[in-house]
Parts: C-alpha cells; sequence; structure tokens
C-alpha cells in the first residue's frame, strides 16, 4: 500500500473481529514503532503487549470503552522517564553516525555537563510531555503499518493510568500514556469530517 492510501484509508475502528493477530504482524508493528523518530534520539517509547483474553479481560477495571478489550490485541504505550540517563550516550552514537554531518550541531560540544544541566532543568511534567511527544509520534507509525497490514486501531486515552500502571506491575520508571486496541476491523466507516485545507494554514510569511 502507498503510504498516501495508508493515510487516507486510516480509521478509528471501534469494532473488531475476533481473528488472532499473526505474530509476525505484532512484530512488525513495533518495528515500526522503534523506526520512529524521537527528540536527541532517547528512544524513551516502550510497549506490553496484551493480548490473552485473561490479560485483555483485566483491562476492562481501566476503561469504560467496552471495544478496547474487545479487540485481539492491545499495545500499552509506555514512557520511560528514565531515558535522560542515556542521553549522552545517544547523542554520542548520534555524531558517530553522521547525523549532524554539515549542521552547526556537528560542532557543538555535548559533553555531560550540558545534559547534567539539562536533567537539573527539566520537572517532572515537563518531561513527561516531552517523552509522551516521542511516543505519539511512534504511535502513528504503528497505526498506519496496521492499516498497510490490514489492521485497525483507535488511539485511547480514556483510560486509568494508575489502574493501568497497577495491572501491568510497571515499576516507577514507567507510565502509560495510550492505549492502542488493534485487530480486523469489523467496520468500514467512512471519513471523518475535515477541516478545508484553507481554514489550517494561519498564514504564509
Amino acid at each position: 500500500m502507498e503510504l498516501n492510501e495508508a493515510i487516507q484509508s486510516r480509521r478509528s475502528i471501534r469494532k473488531f473481529k475476533t481473528d488472532p493477530i499473526p505474530e509476525n504482524y505484532i512484530s512488525e508493528l513495533i518495528e515500526a514503532g522503534r523506526l520512529a523518530p524521537s527528540g536527541s534520539n532517547l528512544q524513551s517509547t516502550r510497549y506490553v503487549i496484551i493480548k490473552s483474553a485473561e490479560a485483555r479481560a483485566k483491562f476492562a477495571e481501566c476503561t469504560p470503552l467496552p471495544f478496547v478489550t474487545q479487540a485481539p490485541l492491545i499495545i500499552a504505550c509506555c514512557i520511560n522517564k528514565k531515558v535522560l540517563d542515556t542521553a549522552e550516550k545517544r547523542s554520542k552514537e548520534l555524531r558517530q553516525s553522521n547525523a549532524f554531518a554539515d549542521t552547526p550541531l556537528a560542532n557543538m560540544n555535548r559533553d555531560s555537563e550540558t545534559y547534567n544541566k539539562r536533567r537539573r532543568e527539566m520537572d517532572e511534567e515537563s518531561l513527561k510531555s516531552y517523552l509522551s511527544l516521542n511516543a505519539a509520534i511512534a504511535l502513528e507509525h504503528i497505526a498506519l503499518r496496521a492499516v498497510d497490514l490490514g489492521l485497525g486501531s483507535c488511539w485511547i486515552m480514556m483510560f486509568d493510568r494508575e489502574k493501568a500502571k497497577k495491572i501491568l506491575e510497571l515499576d516507577e520508571r514507567y507510565d502509560v500514556v495510550a492505549l492502542l486496541p488493534i485487530g480486523y476491523p469489523d467496520q468500514n466507516p467512512p471519513q471523518r469530517p475535515r477541516l478545508e485545507l484553507n481554514e489550517l494554514v494561519i498564514q504564509t510569511i
């Protein structure tokens, strides 16, 4: 499927068939998320694959939306709040791969003190917002790959994050930021209403 076709075909699916998702498809979905860009290449997004009927049923405690747990697969998208500890290493990897070649960043001195200062200045809420933006990029990569594989998905933010974290037995470094139920669509909804292009561009300067 061409990328533009996947973008135009993507819908929020809220009714799924019960057919299980092949293991290789699940791997390809996570691979799509893995390849997504992230700020400073921190790669802070992590996933919990929820596919057993028992595990999915537990999530009924977390969300009032029944279709979430009726999907044959739920991907719990998490952020690792400790990734700033790896910032210096990630930056070194970027320099070694020539990611900054022919740009002003190539000559910047990204020493450990720079990253220590960054860690001290970024409060927890700012950090979570920053990492959540990176997770959103990865999630949409996964959603578009799902379309390409003939699957449907729906971003879910309506859930109890603390309950989800407890059910998944995640330690303090992780926060669950979104759920992505995935399955073969059992509906074919029309394109949602969208604003016209001329309503989106504030100005051209």
